[in-house]
């Protein structure tokens, strides 16, 4: 990609370009971890710089996008954890008695469950999003975040269980 050359050489309108090219989705990534537009503004800008101070490192081989992602995830779980918001909400045997079996989330648009995530504490919807939406498996989630697997687990249950409660009363309320 003749952008991604210009970045290598610090051209500041390749830079731009780039910025510009992947604004909206670093900005999907970003703020699905913290619930307000400014903080995702502002931990897409951090991501963005670290893009561009280490562009050589891309190996260019492979996909872009995946490799950029990969970047504002990371940011956007290292600004939460610096941030100090991140605490562990319950224990993996509270989880057990809830039953998990339930289709709601199929009966929403993204949009909505976007916002619903976004209601979530910031310690599910940072599980939530690392495994169900950027793939990450317990064991890499446990790792990056410091806590132990099955804390990550039961943040996971926690957030799913939550946002079917979330659905269901908007379901009821609409329906």
């Amino acid at each position: 990609m003749h952008i991604i050359g210009g970045c290598c050489k610090d051209d500041r309108i390749a830079q731009n370009q780039l910025y510009r090219k992947y604004y909206s989705y670093g900005m999907s990534i970003c703020y699905r971890y913290v619930n307000n537009i400014d903080e995702a503004k502002s931990i897409l800008n951090q991501g963005f710089l670290k893009v561009f101070n280490n562009i050589n490192k891309y190996d260019d081989t492979y996909s872009f996008r995946p490799w950029f992602k990969t970047i504002m995830v990371n940011t956007a779980i290292n600004h939460v954890k610096k941030m100090k918001k991140f605490k562990m909400e319950i224990g993996l045997e509270e989880v057990k008695a809830y039953p998990t079996t339930d289709d709601v989330l199929n009966k929403i648009n993204f949009e909505e469950l976007l916002k619903t995530i976004q209601s979530l504490s910031v310690a599910y919807r940072t599980v939530f999003n690392m495994y169900v939406l950027d793939g990450y498996k317990h064991e890499e989630i446990a790792k990056k975040l410091n806590i132990t697997v099955s804390t990550s687990k039961s943040n996971l249950s926690r957030a799913k269980l939550k946002l079917r409660e979330i659905i269901r009363n908007k379901m009821s309320i609409h329906g």
